[in-house]
């Protein structure tokens, strides 16, 4: 069994108790033991989308964490907590409430590459243990600033303090980022309150792309559940080429194909330098491979 199920985990739910419930329902659906990974965490209090790669296509998990990925989040203004979300205790707060022009005219400070401080309650390790684990001890956790991508942050809705004046002050605003890996939204969220003079939270996060998997291809915990149960495999477990969708294909011949799989480098194909997947005359993907100066090898072989 080889392949992703792409979940659009529910709210509470956590990325290792997602891998659990798809390995509880491959075993109830009756496809034995299958190796499982995840494709970048996502927070209990998050929602969205969460590769779950299963046997070959785990080895694809890295690149998978590697992804820029895109989201939803609301930002609230007036409070501020420890956690930078809504589970968190407030740690400050602020009477102060922007309105839709102040947000807008500070975002482009948040677009492009940036610096960004990620929050204390976060998994990033300090000495070998988790910053949150620190955090919730009661230490002082100084966490380091990062450089990360935001490729592009915009409005998507407003909720403002009084109803219907969507030109005054802001309660809350509802913002899409397609950022690269490492950028912590609850971090953009804070930068973003204190931009306009105030602090904030998120009290909603959705994650609607990452990778190549977007919510189009996402299936519910009541899907993944039926599943296990005996409905359809239909649409619930996509192959393993669904996630090097973004990279092109390369089609080996029988004996390219076969000195591929040994480890062997291949010349004289022409063809632009960069990463690729091979695939066989049967189309089944034999490995991802790099081309570099006329030079083809393996970057990671598939074993199907």
């Amino acid at each position: 069994m080889h392949g992703w199920i792409i979940l659009d985990k529910p709210l509470g739910l956590g990325s290792t108790q997602a891998v659990s419930a798809v390995k509880r329902n491959l075993r109830e659906a009756g496809l034995g033991k299958v190796k499982v990974g995840h494709g970048g965490t996502l927070d209990p209090l998050a929602t969205g989308i969460l590769p779950i790669a299963l046997g070959e296509a785990t080895k694809l998990c890295g690149r998978m964490l590697d992804a820029s990925k895109i989201y939803q989040f609301t930002l609230a203004f007036g409070t501020q907590t420890n956690g930078l979300d809504a589970e968190g205790e407030v740690v400050a707060t602020s009477a102060h409430r922007p309105d839709r022009k102040a947000v807008e005219g500070v975002l482009s400070r948040f677009t492009g590459p940036i610096e960004q401080v990620p929050p204390a309650y976060s998994a990033i390790k300090i000495d070998g243990k988790r910053a949150y684990d620190r955090a919730r001890a009661g230490e002082d956790v100084e966490m380091t600033a990062r450089q990360v991508i935001i490729h592009d942050l915009h409005i998507v809705s407003v909720s403002p303090v009084d109803a219907g004046d969507d030109d005054g002050p802001l309660y809350s605003v509802t913002l899409a980022a397609h950022a690269s890996k490492g950028t912590y939204i609850r971090s953009l969220a804070r930068d973003i309150a204190h931009a306009v003079g105030t602090v904030g939270h998120v009290t909603m996060l959705r994650r609607t792309r990452s990778g190549p998997f977007g919510l189009e291809s996402a299936i519910s915990l009541d899907k993944l559940n039926a599943f296990g149960q005996g409905a359809p495999q239909e649409d619930i477990i996509l192959p393993i080429e669904a996630g090097l969708v973004d990279i092109p294909a390369l089609d080996l011949s029988p004996e390219q194909a076969r000195a591929i799989r040994q480890g062997r480098v291949l010349t004289g194909i022409a063809m632009k330098d960069g990463l690729h997947w091979a695939r066989d005359a049967e189309l089944r993907p034999v490995a991802l491979v790099e081309n570099i100066d006329g030079e083809l090898r393996s970057v990671r072989g598939f074993n199907l």
